[in-house]
């Protein structure tokens, strides 16, 4: 009986750790997804403001470290994960190099770069980067200092989901699209409602996914049926 005990306790102990690795990794890889996407829109935001390929690079960092500085900074994680792990300004900088080049290459080339694509492709990669970072806040403050302080880990979560785009708009001195989007920080701010309550039901792993998803499907939805807020007309 005593043996049965210890092998149920050391199979227990086998697929926690297992668990734990694989969300790590999954962590890790949407870390990188969200990085990627939100240096692609801030890549395509500096070209519409005619920035120069040094610009572009700088601003897609901005965009996609920029709310995960805040975040930890908020947190008490000194220094913020982007400065220990060179792999996100990296990364970031890859993605909007990349894109910097694919435009001057069809600009030399005498193509236009067509309004409509860039504001769909400026959509779907802010919505998806939105979603993600939110996840990855809300994950990071559980993960420091537990379920209990549920203000703080939606606020961890919508800090990180909009501080990139928040940071962007600044510096290209644009009324920031928290304020102006069609649902954009409501969004974050319900799916990381969401991910608390279903990570307080003992859920991580799901709370993760259906808190992106739910996101991204509010985000493109406002978008496509321009749903808002409302606001004092002229």
């Amino acid at each position: 009986m005593k043996q049965g005990n210890l092998l149920f306790l050391y199979t227990k102990k086998i697929i926690l750790k297992y668990n734990d690795a694989a969300m790590d990794q999954l962590i890790f890889v949407l870390e990188m997804i969200g990085t990627a996407a939100f240096a692609f829109s801030g890549a395509l935001v500096a070209l519409k403001n005619r920035m120069d390929v040094f610009g572009v690079v700088v601003l897609g960092v901005i965009t996609a470290t920029g709310g995960g500085v805040l975040r930890d900074l908020v947190l008490g994680v000194v220094p913020p994960a982007a400065f220990q792990n060179p792999v996100y300004v990296m990364s970031a900088a890859v993605v909007s190099l990349l894109v910097f080049l694919y435009v001057y290459v069809h600009a030399r080339k005498g193509s236009e770069f067509s309004s409509h694509l860039f504001t769909t492709m400026l959509l779907w990669m802010d919505s998806a980067g939105l979603a993600i970072f939110t996840g990855m806040g809300v994950t990071s403050a559980a993960n420091l200092y537990g379920l209990d302080n549920g203000f703080l880990l939606v606020f961890a979560g919508v800090i990180t989901g909009v501080g990139g785009g928040l940071l962007r708009d600044v510096i290209v001195r644009s009324l920031p699209d928290i304020f102006t989007k069609h649902i954009y920080a409501i969004a974050s701010i319900v799916g990381a409602l969401v991910m608390v309550l279903i990570m307080r039901a003992g859920f991580p792993s799901i709370a993760l996914w259906t808190g992106c998803a739910l996101i991204l499907l509010i985000r493109l939805s406002a978008a496509h049926f321009r749903w808002s807020l409302p606001r004092v007309q002229e």
